[in-house]
This record gives structure tokens, C-alpha cells and sequence, in this order.
């Protein structure tokens, strides 16, 4: 069966990331570098994703190039630890659900890049 996220539109979860960064002093652009830095999107593709309403599956699969340095991400998110979650979908979601999770708790972004720049 397949996870009800995974269908969810993309576009209907990122304002939730946005507001939780900006709730504590951090902005969208910081959000959006997060989220290039992740999948490999440029600006322009990112956007069109969000303006196509493309669901989790498929927002992770057009993904140019995923960050080889997402595997140092390691942590709790909902209870579970990232490097931990067995599906490989679930896993990239969670991956970013970290990543604003340490924007949102101050962290610096070069920490959050995992010391890469975007």
C-alpha cells in the first residue's frame, strides 16, 4: 500500500516548511536553498514543480540531483531516526524533514548544507 504522502502535492506541504522556518526568525529563501541543495532543482524547476501541484513521488523521482552528502544527515524526525527509515521515498522525505527542522532550531546554514555550499 502505498503511503498517503506520497501522493500529496508537494506544493500543499511547502508552506507548512516555509511557516515553521519563519515562525522562528528563518525565511523561504533559506527553505527554497535547503531544498535546491537537496534534489538538485534549479530555482526555475522547483518552481514549476510547486505550480504543477507534483505530489511527493514524483517531486523526488524528477529530481535531477539528489545531494550524495544527504546520507550525513542523521537525527529524529517524528520519533524515528532518519538514517534509520528502510523505504528510500520515506527516507528523502525525512531527509528533509531534518533539514528544516535544524533551520528552524538556528542552526547555521553551512551546518545544514552539510558544510557544502548550494
Amino acid at each position: 500500500m502505498t503511503h498517503r504522502l506520497y501522493t500529496t502535492s508537494f506544493a500543499s506541504v511547502y508552506p507548512l516548511y516555509v511557516a515553521k522556518a519563519e515562525r522562528k526568525g528563518r525565511t523561504r529563501a533559506e527553505v527554497d536553498e535547503i531544498i535546491l541543495w537537496l534534489t538538485g532543482f534549479t530555482p526555475e524547476a522547483f518552481q514549476a514543480r510547486l505550480a504543477e501541484n507534483t505530489d511527493f513521488e514524483t517531486f523526488f523521482a524528477q529530481a535531477p540531483a539528489l545531494n550524495p552528502a544527504r546520507a550525513e544527515i542523521k537525527g529524529v524526525v517524528c520519533g524515528v531516526r532518519v538514517e534509520e527509515v528502510a523505504d528510500p521515498l520515506m527516507r528523502e522525505i525525512r531527509y528533509l524533514d531534518k533539514l528544516v527542522d535544524e533551520l528552524a532550531k538556528g542552526k547555521p546554514m553551512a551546518k545544514i548544507l552539510r558544510g557544502v555550499s548550494a
